[in-house]
């Protein structure tokens, strides 16, 4: 039976959980890890699939979470992935949820690198899962292979086409847009996205890289990557995203949409719905959150369901109105993206 729904103390409902089911990612993108001397968790320490599904299961049943985002790392390289997203595509919303997904499944996407979709994508499919993203950034090998420090170009673009082939609709793209890195392939990005039928979401740099060597300056801004396509494929834009991270356009010549999430120029953090769990089990309700809630040692001590629905109120009652990028008491997470979860 569907309880209260998870509200904090400035009125923002949480209806999405993002799940990081591993730390360990076969890329080291520039921007999320270091080139190396990456410490893995041990097995022991990270969330089994049980643990996962019975924690989902209370976000689902008892706190009105509608929408889940399994993460990494890369979440394809945690071993029978399709395993857990069967048991993921189970849960469903409450019939007297608020929700518009009330009584339907829960909606159940993946982020990936697409590196490996080609060979798993028809079974995450017949699992359950409903949607995808692709984190794609470049279009040139030699930048790619710069900006991962991997040579999967290749993979990455088979693995797009192994998720239109499995029937994944709408599939969309991540790129991270880095100025003097990446700038200058908006508009291929773009004009790539309209030729394959998906969707590209331009992302905002944003301070959570390993070298810790973010600057304001970097940031290619939500108005220039607009401007960008606008000039060569002219856009409208789209009603009002809501409490979804993405502003959206239309191509006046009707061949499809393009998002930016504009997490540092145009912060959508009052419009938040968002909350996180670590591959190990601590629960964040933000992204750039500097205290976690430990619900992994509540789950191994024996917890029960309404002492960890608990806690999870407790949490979400304390988080912050935003993260204050940009500002001087922004405070860096201590966690790089991939030990966090995108």
């Amino acid at each position: 039976m569907s309880g209260d729904p998870l509200v904090d103390s400035f009125g923002r409902t949480v209806r999405d959980l993002r799940i990081s089911v591993t730390d360990r990612c076969n890329f080291r993108c520039t921007y999320c890890m270091p080139a190396e001397g990456m410490v893995w968790l041990p097995r022991r320490e990270v969330l089994t699939f049980e643990e996962i599904h019975r924690l989902a299961g209370l976000f689902v049943e008892r706190l009105g979470v509608d929408g889940i985002r399994l993460t990494g790392g890369e979440p394809t390289v945690r071993a029978h992935l399709p395993v857990l997203v069967a048991k993921l595509a189970g849960l469903r919303v409450p019939a007297g949820s608020a929700s518009p997904l009330a009584g339907q499944p829960v909606d159940l996407a993946l982020t990936t690198n697409g590196s490996t979709l080609r060979s798993m994508a028809n079974e995450l499919r017949a699992a359950g899962l409903a949607r995808v993203n692709i984190s794609l950034d470049t279009l040139q090998r030699d930048r790619f292979v710069a900006m991962t420090r991997r040579d999967e170009l290749d993979r990455v673009l088979d693995g797009i086409a192994a998720a239109q082939e499995a029937g994944f609709s709408p599939v969309k793209l991540n790129a991270v847009v880095q100025r003097g890195v990446n700038d200058d392939e908006i508009v291929e990005l773009a004009r790539f996205a309209r030729e394959q039928g998906v969707e590209v979401r331009f992302i905002e740099f944003m301070p959570l890289d390993a070298d810790g060597r973010w600057l304001a300056d970097d940031v290619v801004t939500q108005a220039e990557i607009v401007a960008t396509i606008d000039a060569v494929f002219p856009l409208e834009p789209m009603p009002s995203r809501g409490a979804a991270p993405a502003d959206r356009w239309r191509y006046r010549d009707g061949r499809g949409t393009v998002g930016v999430i504009p997490s540092v120029s145009q912060p959508f953090c009052a419009d938040c719905d968002r909350v996180r769990l670590t591959a190990e089990g601590q629960f964040r309700t933000c992204l750039f959150a500097t205290e976690e809630t430990d619900l992994r040692a509540r789950l191994r001590g024996g917890a029960s369901d309404d002492d960890l629905v608990a806690a999870i109120r407790r949490a979400v009652g304390s988080k912050w109105a935003g993260h204050q990028i940009n500002q001087v008491n922004f405070v860096r997470p201590r966690r790089t993206m991939s030990q966090i979860g995108g």
